[in-house]
């Protein structure tokens, strides 16, 4: 593999400028499609396949008049002008549908609107045929049609509700907030790998491939976008996580490269010595995060699938533009790369020399003299910032996501107030196999039920063996009222030989919980076995992988429980992260599979340093401390820009994306430190030589895989003074 490594560098290093030419003409042709990247996207993809609610959808397209879909247009005449509600209605039914295929106008509704000239607030429902995710992208386009983003000045302002338009308004949401955070987070990491390398030509490097390689993901995801579904929160996603691997692939492969520079080696040997060892873990840990993104392909839900697609091919993308664009530019820039800046450079010439063990050297020592005491301590901390996830609650709630002020949630208000709080998600009862007089019944109870305004006329299939009941919940669609009443729908007493199907937003979102929390056990599981498999083979031990593996649920759940402190409970509140009561569906397993691929490069990172130095000494403890004292500073730097590119996005996403930024800050901040500085030595340093047990049967089969060594066979004493690699 390192051998692989080398013909690669020596490739890169002989035709750097045509390498760079490349990669300059990918990055300039992605351009002008990663800019249209969101126009093809969609708000839809929540479906779970079989569910009731899918099921009922299906049976809609057999009774005629029935939609199983709600969309209309608000139209805020407050107001109160003469004439200008005529003007709005007019340029509704004349620009609202160009190249929508399957919403159109209801004109009867259309000429009710027209006699509420006095009316402060008149809601205009759409005539809808589509299914629910083209719902979404005629919804999106409607929005464009009218300039709905758009109204600084109108006089009757209009608003798209139902919800199709809610996973619409989304998309527009979700585009500037990743506009906001793209503006505001470059130039904080930028800052962050200044004061790592002290160069700008150095800081930029890492910074050039996070744009790289978030920009090429952008041109792949429109061009994907054609073929398949693609979420509105893929965009958000592959931005998010690729400027973090990037950034960190690239920071470790230049740190290992001045280290070794530092230590007196050449350019060109330091160059290749890095590829040979960073390099070559670099196309490891991306890999292992690549399969782990994998395990998400067992939740069946396009939505997830389509945001694990981005997520792979930016950390694919990135893994290539590390080891060919950045060993290229290093090449080119010479010394620049390697030389701090002039005032960074005259602060280390003017500082004082500092005499004794450092601070990680202390650290370490502190650490191996009560192991025990640290070990106990970090695991109850953890635990207590995990408990809170006994009580997580999921929904897949989106209009709570919105800020106030925002214009679907304004239009929503405002129809609410015009109509129902219901009104824009009704419940669809699809009952089958029941005669006149039961049919009769049904509708009966129904209209007694708790919670429930109203109960349209029902609809019948054309052969008679269906009737849809329409039911207007008292609540909100997203309301804790209008779910209970859906599950007691779906349990009441029906006539012998017939049959009900609930359908509708609420219980589409019900079912969408339902298909993540009935999957979750099996990503779990994929990305469990995949961690143990890996560090296996890495570390040729079966009891530290099994321990890390322990850990890094322990880093996952401890994300999981400050999601709830956060986001459902409301305890920080007053930091601006208002709480919804719930955790979104998805962010549970996108976290799962997102930290155990992201904190596997911290666990070979250290675990390899240390057997590298048991390998030496074949002393535990000695092992463990070198290795600590070696890794420690590496894996804060790199956690430290991961960390600040997290929070960036958890500042300024919407709800979902600030979970999944909050929840991965947190995760890589615990992992990097309570866990990787503090439970891992002392656990080692507890149970001795019995980490390297490892089965003689076992260790005559399993390949023997060596990031840390650059090949050169340095001693074991000059080895000990070689720079850390940071696997992250």
């Amino acid at each position: 593999m390192q051998a692989a490594m080398d013909r690669l560098e020596r490739l890169v290093a002989r035709r750097r400028r045509l390498v760079l030419g490349i990669w300059i003409g990918l990055l300039v042709v992605a351009v002008p499609f990663a800019s249209q990247q969101t126009k093809n996207l969609t708000g839809g993809g929540f479906e779970n396949k079989g569910s009731g609610s899918q099921l009922a959808a299906e049976e809609l397209k057999d009774i005629p008049g029935a939609q199983s879909e709600t969309l209309a247009v608000v139209f805020d005449n407050r107001k109160l002008q003469a004439g200008e509600l005529a003007v709005a209605l007019a340029e509704v039914r004349r620009e609202a549908f160009k190249d929508v295929e399957g919403v159109k106008l209801d004109y009867p509704a259309y000429l009710k609107a027209r006699g509420e000239q006095d009316q402060p607030i008149v809601v205009m429902p759409l005539k809808v045929t589509a299914s629910r995710d083209q719902a979404v992208d005629d919804a999106a386009q409607i929005r464009l049609n009218l300039g709905i983003d758009d109204q600084k000045d109108a006089t009757v302002p209009l608003h798209l509700v139902g919800q199709g338009a809610l996973w619409a308004g989304m998309q527009e949401l979700s585009k500037q907030d990743l506009e906001q955070a793209e503006f505001i987070g470059l130039p904080i990491v930028l800052i962050v790998l200044l004061v790592v390398f002290g160069s700008l030509a150095a800081a930029a490097l890492p910074l050039a491939l996070g744009v790289v390689s978030v920009t090429l993901t952008g041109a792949v995801v429109y061009f994907l976008s054609q073929t398949m579904e693609m979420s509105i929160f893929v965009t958000n996603m592959a931005s998010m996580l690729g400027i973090g691997v990037a950034v960190d692939y690239s920071l470790f492969i230049l740190a290992r490269y001045r280290e070794e520079l530092k230590a007196g080696l050449t350019h060109e040997a330091a160059r290749e010595t890095a590829m040979r060892t960073s390099g070559m873990a670099v196309v490891f840990s991306g890999v292992t995060v690549i399969v782990a993104l994998s395990g998400l392909f067992l939740i069946d839900a396009k939505v997830v699938r389509s945001m694990a697609i981005g997520a792979i091919v930016v950390v694919a993308i990135a893994v290539l533009a590390a080891v060919s664009l950045l060993p290229a530019l290093i090449t080119i820039l010479g010394r620049r790369v390697s030389e701090p800046g002039k005032i960074v450079g005259k602060l280390r010439r003017n500082r004082v020399a500092k005499t004794g063990p450092g601070f990680w050297e202390r650290w370490t020592a502190t650490l191996m003299k009560r192991p025990l005491p640290f070990a106990i301590g970090a695991t109850v901390l953890m635990l207590l910032i995990a408990s809170p996830a006994l009580s997580l609650k999921l929904d897949n709630a989106a209009i709570a996501q919105f800020p106030k002020d925002f214009e679907t949630r304004v239009g929503f208000d405002l129809a609410a107030q015009a109509t129902s709080a219901g009104a824009m998600g009704p419940i669809q009862y699809v009952v089958t196999g029941a005669s006149p007089a039961e049919l009769a019944q049904i509708g009966a109870t129904l209209k007694q039920q708790r919670d429930v305004a109203q109960v349209l006329a029902p609809l019948s299939s054309k052969d008679g063996r269906r009737t849809l009941f329409t039911i207007v919940p008292a609540k909100a669609p997203e309301s804790a009222e209008t779910y209970a009443l859906v599950d007691r729908l779906r349990d009441a007493p029906l006539p012998a030989g017939a049959t009900a199907v609930v359908g509708g937003a609420a219980a589409q979102n019900q079912d969408f919980s339902a298909l993540v929390n009935g999957s979750l056990w099996k990503v779990a599981v994929f990305v469990m076995v995949l961690s143990f498999v890996v560090l296996l083979l890495v570390l040729r031990s079966v009891i530290l992988p099994i321990k890390a593996v322990l850990m890094n649920v322990l880093s996952v759940a401890a994300a999981y429980g400050v999601l709830v402190m956060v986001f459902q409970w409301g305890w920080f509140d007053w930091t601006g992260f208002e709480h919804l009561g719930y955790v979104q569906a998805i962010t549970p397993a996108l976290l799962l599979a997102i930290v155990f691929g992201l904190s596997m490069d911290y666990e070979v990172f250290m675990l390899s340093r240390i057997k590298e130095r048991y390998q030496a000494t074949g002393d535990n403890r000695q092992a463990v401390a070198q290795g600590l004292s070696a890794s420690a500073k590496t894996i804060s730097s790199a956690a430290l820009i991961m960390v600040a590119v997290f929070a960036i996005f958890a500042g300024t996403g919407v709800p979902q994306i600030k979970e999944i930024g909050v929840g991965l800050a947190v995760a890589i901040a615990l992992d990097a430190t309570v866990v990787r500085l503090i439970l891992v030595p002392t656990t080692m340093e507890l149970m001795g030589n019995w980490n390297w047990w490892l089965p003689k049967w076992l260790d005559r089969i399993l390949p023997d895989m060596d990031f840390e060594s650059s090949g050169s066979g340095a001693a074991p004493e000059e080895a000990q003074e070689e720079p850390a690699l940071a696997a992250r």
